[in-house]
C-alpha cells in the first residue's frame, strides 16, 4: 500500500488513517443517523464520526436523564403506574433535558445530509490518503476484516467489536460506559439469582434507572461495529483498486487472436 499524506494538499480526502482509528466518509442514511440520536443522543454523531459532540451528549444523557430519574419514569410507565412517573420526575432536570435531546435527532440528521454531499464530491475526486500509519504505541492500516466477528464481539462486550476494527478511542469510551451501567444497574448480581432460581431477588436486583441504558448501548456497539467493518472493507478495495490501476494498469500484455498464432 502506498503511504500519502493527508496534507490538504488536495480539497477533499475521503478517509484518514491514524494510530487510533480509521476515520472516513460513505454514504449514510439520515434517518437511522437520526433514530440512534433519538435511542440515545450522541450515538448518531459517533456514527458520523463526530466524536468530539457524540461524547459530550452522551456524558449529557447519562447526567440529566439520571438526575430528571427519565428511565425510572419510562418503567413506571410501561407498567401502568402512571402517578409514580409523575412523582419521581425532576422538572428542572427534565426541561433542561427535552432542548439538547431534540437538538441531537436534528444535528444528526443534518449533518448526515451535509457530509453524503461531500462524500460524493470526494469520491469524484478520488484523492490520495495515507493508508498506512506506525507510531510509538500503535500501529494501523486498512486491511480486510469479519463482519460478523465484529458482531459476535460486540455481542460478548461492547467496545471489543469496536477494537476489533482499530476504532481505540470509541472502543474505549463505550467499555467505560458499559462498565459504569453494569455496576450501577446490578445487572451480574441479578444474573447471579437467576442461575440461582431466586426470580424475585433477581427482579429486585435490578436498577431500572441504570438498566434501561444497556439495550441502546449494546445494540448501537453491534450496529457501529458491522456497518464500521463492511466500510473499511469497502474503503480497502477502493485503494487497492487505485493503487493497482495507477501502478500497474498501464503495462498491458497484447494477447494475439488464434489465427494469428497459427
Amino acid at each position: 500500500m502506498n503511504n500519502y499524506t493527508n496534507d490538504n494538499t488536495t480539497r477533499r480526502y475521503k478517509a484518514h488513517v491514524s494510530t487510533v482509528g480509521t476515520t472516513q466518509l460513505h454514504l449514510r442514511s439520515p434517518y437511522i443517523i437520526a433514530w440512534w440520536s433519538a435511542a440515545f443522543p450522541g450515538f448518531g454523531h459517533l456514527l458520523l464520526s463526530k466524536y468530539l459532540r457524540g461524547y459530550s451528549l452522551i456524558i449529557w444523557e447519562v447526567l440529566v436523564n439520571n438526575m430528571s430519574h427519565l428511565n425510572q419514569a419510562i418503567i413506571y410507565s410501561f407498567t401502568g403506574e402512571f402517578d409514580m412517573a409523575k412523582e419521581i420526575l425532576e422538572p428542572r432536570w427534565l426541561l433542561l433535558y427535552l432542548p439538547v435531546y431534540i437538538f441531537g435527532i436534528w444535528d444528526s440528521y443534518r449533518t448526515t445530509v451535509d457530509m453524503n454531499k461531500v462524500f460524493i464530491l470526494a469520491e469524484r475526486e478520488n484523492a490520495n490518503f495515507n493508508s498506512y500509519v506506525i507510531g510509538a504505541l500503535e500501529i494501523n492500516y486498512l486491511d480486510k476484516r469479519r463482519p460478523v466477528m465484529a458482531i459476535i464481539w460486540s455481542f460478548f462486550t461492547p467496545g471489543l467489536g469496536q477494537l476489533y476494527i482499530h476504532r481505540v478511542v470509541t472502543a474505549i469510551f463505550i467499555m467505560i460506559l458499559m462498565i459504569v451501567f453494569v455496576y450501577f444497574s446490578n445487572v451480574l448480581i441479578a444474573v447471579h439469582y437467576l442461575f440461582l432460581g431466586e426470580i424475585s431477588q433477581a427482579t429486585a436486583a435490578i436498577n431500572p434507572q441504570w438498566f434501561l441504558y444497556m439495550p441502546s448501548q449494546i445494540g448501537f456497539a453491534v450496529y457501529d461495529a458491522y456497518v464500521n467493518t463492511v466500510e473499511n472493507n469497502n474503503l480497502f478495495e477502493s485503494e487497492q483498486r487505485k493503487f493497482l490501476q495507477e501502478n500497474y494498469q498501464q503495462y498491458r500484455v497484447k494477447i494475439p487472436a488464434s489465427d494469428e498464432v497459427n
